[in-house]
């Protein structure tokens, strides 16, 4: 297989790997930033909270493994973004460890108090990721001001305050609206009474407000101004950042788009399953369905906007990252290839086994029954 036939894969991988992301741990973070709104009580917040219970660990895995997936496959973009994005990233991680803390902590005491603190915390750290990963995800497109010297060493000019420019804030805002959408579709379908009735009731909302927010930040994706090569990198040459040349100007960012129409599937998909997932709220395993189509489709609208991008430089544009200059060796992609071949249907057939074997709703009935185990 050539380098640069790999390099798509990983590319393809990674998308693989932060939609998994997206949809597993996407509908718990959604229940958390939703559960002090779906929960007026205690048993109904347990309610919420077990619905996740059994399998929110887990979920986690996905972002792990994509990690992981960016250490080994684009080393430079690992560097460059964790090190950019590093306040970014530790506010995104103090959230993702409240959100355990929170879980286990709560039922540890019966005080009303104790309890309402730590469903606040777990409704922070639902909404945190969200919304800094979209804000994250805006800022590529922005470009992010660093750059390399001759000899590859990183400078950069990023601080937190300079990753909060408006439109990097409406990406954070579809972002959250989509995981609040996910959230409400996964309660109406894993619970009953009260609770599904509210998820039911917010589901149309945060679906408009993630259609209306992302149609905007298309509108003014096309109106902004975007890079392009003047001289590319070689495909399947070596990766060095610095062996190309770039323009910030036009065709901006929907080029790929206007060269390929197809590509316009993508976000009209995004939209059509997110109009789906209400008209089949009634139908909730259905419903949820199409909303866990919307993350993924988001995505790789995303990613195919900013393709063969990856992390664009505003300091330096011939610094900028791209999928045929950041990578690693090709023998390291084919080696991890063939652990990915071999090890992703393992990780996909016991997910599944797991949701099997957790199907059924959660009701009042369980949780007061189980008032000493359950969360």
């Amino acid at each position: 297989m050539s380098y640069e036939m790999l390099r798509v894969i990983w590319w393809l991988l990674l998308g693989v790997l932060l939609s998994g992301f997206a949809i597993a741990d996407g509908f718990d973070l959604g229940t958390a930033a939703l559960l002090t709104f779906v929960g007026r009580s205690d048993v109904e917040r347990r309610i919420a909270i077990n619905s996740v219970g059994p399998v929110w660990e887990g979920n986690q895995v996905w972002f792990i493994l994509g990690g992981g997936a960016i250490f080994a496959a684009w080393p430079a973009l690992y560097a460059a973004s964790f090190s950019g994005f590093y306040l970014a990233m530790f506010l995104v991680l103090a959230a993702l460890i409240v959100r355990p803390v929170g879980f286990k902590f709560r039922s540890k005491l019966e005080d009303p108090r104790w309890r309402g603190w730590w469903d606040w915390a777990l409704c922070i750290g639902g909404i945190v990721p969200p919304l800094v990963f979209g804000v994250a995800f805006g800022n590529l497109f922005e470009g992010v001001p660093f750059g390399f010297d001759a000899d590859l060493r990183m400078q950069s000019d990023i601080s937190l305050w300079s990753l909060l420019n408006p439109f990097a804030l409406l990406c954070g805002l579809v972002s959250l609206a989509m995981i609040l959408m996910h959230g409400a579709a996964w309660l109406n379908y894993k619970t009953r009474g009260p609770v599904q009735d509210r998820a039911r009731s917010i589901l149309p909302y945060a679906a408009c407000a993630y259609g209306a927010l992302f149609i905007l930040a298309g509108v003014w994706l096309s109106r902004m101004a975007g890079y392009s090569f003047t001289s590319p990198a070689a495909p399947d040459g070596p990766s060095n950042p610095l062996g190309k040349t770039v323009m910030h100007g036009a065709p901006g960012w929907l080029g790929n788009f206007e060269n390929h129409t197809l590509l316009w599937l993508l976000p009209f998909g995004a939209l059509l399953m997110a109009a789906l997932a209400i008209l089949a709220r009634k139908s909730a395993g259905i419903g949820f369905l199409f909303s866990a189509c919307v993350p993924a489709l988001t995505i790789a609208t995303a990613g195919a906007a900013l393709f063969p991008f990856l992390l664009p430089s505003s300091r330096q544009p011939g610094a900028s990252l791209t999928v045929w200059d950041a990578s690693s060796s090709k023998l390291t992609l084919e080696i991890m290839l063939g652990a990915v071949i071999l090890f992703l249907p393992i990780v996909l057939a016991y997910t599944t086994f797991v949701y099997r074997v957790m199907r059924g709703p959660v009701t009042r009935e369980q949780i007061e029954a189980d008032s000493k185990t359950a969360y």
